[in-house]
C-alpha cells in the first residue's frame, strides 16, 4: 500500500465557493480532489486529505484563529500518518490575504521551509509541490483577498524554483483549475473531479521517477 498525504488548505478540505460570507459548506466526500485522485490511482494507494480552511504556510492568523500555521502543526500530522510514501503540499493561497503583507517570493520561501522541515522529520521523504490556482478578487471574498492578484504574480515560477532546489516534483494547478467567480478562491465540484485525474497522473510520474 502506497500512502499519500495531501497537506493543504480549504481547497484540499473541499470547501465549496462561499455564496454567503461566513457560511461554509463542503463538497461531499468522494467528490473532493483527493478522493477523485484516490479513485483514479486505484486500491494500491491510500490517500489522506489533511486540508484546513484558512491554513497558511508559516503564519499564525490572529483573525481566523485555530492553529492556521501550516508550520506549527506539520510535525504532528506527519508523525500521525507515517510511514508516508509521498507528501503533496498545496499551500500559499491564504498567505495572499493583505494582513500578512508578503510577496510571491516570500510565499515560495515559506513553502520551502515546510519542505525542509518535512525532510528533517522524515528524511528522504518524496514531496510533490502543487502551486495553487490563482486567486481572483471577485465575489464574496474579494475584500478578504484585496490585492492578491498583484501579490501572487510570479508564484508558480518561484515554487518551481523551490521544487528544483529541493528535488521535489511540481505541478502548476492554475493550468488546470480556474477558481469560482462566486468567491474567487474555491473550486466548483466538477473541477475537483477533473483535477483529481490530473493529480493522479502527477503522482504516477513522481513515483515512477523515484523508483
Amino acid at each position: 500500500m502506497t500512502t499519500i498525504l495531501c497537506y493543504g488548505d480549504s481547497n484540499t478540505h473541499g470547501t465549496m465557493p462561499f455564496e454567503e460570507f461566513g457560511v461554509r459548506r463542503r463538497h461531499l466526500q468522494g467528490s473532493r480532489w483527493p478522493d477523485a485522485m484516490a479513485a483514479a490511482l486505484g486500491p494500491r494507494y491510500q490517500v489522506i486529505a489533511e486540508g484546513l480552511p484558512g491554513r497558511t504556510t508559516v503564519h499564525e492568523d490572529l483573525v481566523e484563529g485555530g492553529k492556521r500555521s501550516g508550520l506549527d502543526v506539520l510535525p504532528a500530522i506527519l508523525h500521525s500518518h507515517e510511514p508516508i510514501d509521498l507528501l503533496i503540499l498545496m499551500l500559499g493561497t491564504n498567505d495572499l490575504k493583505p494582513r500578512f503583507s508578503v510577496t510571491a517570493f516570500e510565499i515560495a520561501r515559506s513553502v520551502e521551509r515546510l519542505v525542509i522541515l518535512s525532510r528533517q522529520l522524515l528524511p528522504s521523504l518524496p514531496i510533490l509541490l502543487f502551486s495553487p490556482a490563482p486567486v481572483r478578487e471577485v465575489g464574496t471574498l474579494a475584500e478578504v483577498f484585496a490585492g492578491a492578484e498583484t501579490r501572487q504574480i510570479g508564484l508558480p515560477g518561484h515554487l518551481r524554483d523551490v521544487a528544483d532546489r529541493q528535488g521535489c516534483g511540481f505541478l502548476d494547478v492554475g493550468l488546470h483549475v480556474d477558481v469560482s467567480p462566486v468567491d474567487g478562491v474555491h473550486w466548483e465540484g466538477e473541477l475537483h473531479r477533473t483535477f483529481g485525474a490530473v493529480a493522479a497522473d502527477a503522482v504516477r510520474a513522481q513515483m515512477e521517477g523515484g523508483e
